[in-house]
């Protein structure tokens, strides 16, 4: 049986009943693939007879030796960042598709389906405006971990372990909520919290949209001024800001990464969606919102570092204003000006 018989909401959060059992499944599952490969029937019965959260898991595990060789190839190690804003919905559609084939209730599984879509939707355009899909494009920040690190065998191994391994399974990981929401559907009914907890959700991607939108019209702007000297008409920006490198305006005037907080607020959301469905504190299934939030503060630190090398103000913009969460008793940024120049 691919799924756990499990008669109570808590029972839906035992990692010993609904995840212990089926770890051996993995053992098998390579082999049954082969067999099965130009069959589609045996294909099907095969997903269908195979656990989600471990046929999801086995996914994340094939895809770290597709893009640990195309990344050495290529000398390029952004291809777990192209794929970013694509796994973790493809991880929820796999278990949206897989409660529609066993006929369990899926109303808050398809909501979450239609949000983790639009999600996707956002953070996909996100990227590729920036040029993230352009051949050669790379986060600037690997080659500054890759010099820091100065040898090319430990960067293999950190390439090994942490790009393609730990980032694959990360984004496995933040969709294990969705496993759980799963199992519970069968048990509890979708209720007046379970809309509050989309609407939170679509909050979230709304303002994770309104953040990037408002960093990128800074960058536009500052492009422009950078190339003719002279602030486009139809900016919101004066001369001083743009001198000063970095955006202080808007939900950025709140939040040194507003984008963040609303990313990691997602995936917040959906954990604690699952906890109300099956009526606990916490359960096992949060490890990758924690890995999610842990990566982002040390993706920050570095970011803040490189920013603080290159824009004079940098620091009091984190003395002044909270990295994520607002502080309420700050003193906001002061009108740019001088001051706030690029260093040259």
């Amino acid at each position: 049986m691919a799924l756990p018989l499990v008669k109570s909401a808590v029972a839906c959060t035992d990692f010993t009943r609904t995840v212990q059992p089926y770890i051996p499944q993995l053992n098998a599952l390579p082999q049954q693939i082969y067999q099965s490969a130009t069959d589609l029937q045996a294909l099907r019965e095969l997903y269908l007879s195979t656990n989600p959260l471990i046929s999801a898991f086995a996914f994340s595990l094939a895809l770290v030796p597709i893009v640990l060789v195309i990344s050495e190839i290529n000398r390029n190690y952004s291809q777990i960042d192209r794929i970013w804003s694509l796994l973790p919905t493809f991880y929820n559609l796999h278990y949206v598709a897989y409660a529609h084939a066993k006929g369990l209730p899926t109303q808050r599984l398809d909501s979450l389906a239609i949000i983790s879509l639009v999600w996707s939707a956002r953070l996909t355009y996100n990227y590729w405006r920036k040029g993230g899909y352009q051949i050669g494009s790379e986060d600037y920040r690997w080659k500054i971990v890759k010099d820091y690190v100065n040898s090319p065998t430990l960067f293999f191994v950190f390439n090994i372990a942490f790009i393609s391994f730990a980032q694959s399974l990360l984004l496995f990981s933040v969709t294990m909520p969705t496993y759980v929401l799963l199992l519970a559907a069968p048990i509890t009914k979708a209720q007046t919290p379970d809309i509050i907890f989309t609407q939170v959700l679509i909050g979230c991607v709304f303002l994770a949209y309104i953040a990037d939108q408002q960093q990128w019209d800074f960058h536009v702007a500052k492009d422009s001024y950078q190339k003719s000297a002279k602030v486009p008409p139809s900016s919101r920006y004066t001369a001083a800001d743009l001198d000063r490198g970095f955006n202080t305006k808007g939900l950025w005037s709140l939040s040194r990464h507003p984008n963040f907080l609303a990313e990691q607020s997602v995936w917040l959301t959906l954990y604690s969606w699952s906890c109300w469905a099956t009526g606990t504190n916490y359960h096992w299934a949060g490890l990758g919102a924690a890995a999610y939030l842990f990566l982002f503060q040390s993706s920050t630190w570095l970011t803040e570092l490189i920013t603080a090398g290159k824009y004079s103000d940098y620091k009091m913009y984190q003395n002044r204003v909270g990295k994520f969460v607002p502080n309420l008793w700050g003193e906001g940024m002061p009108s740019a000006n001088a001051a706030g120049k690029k260093q040259k």
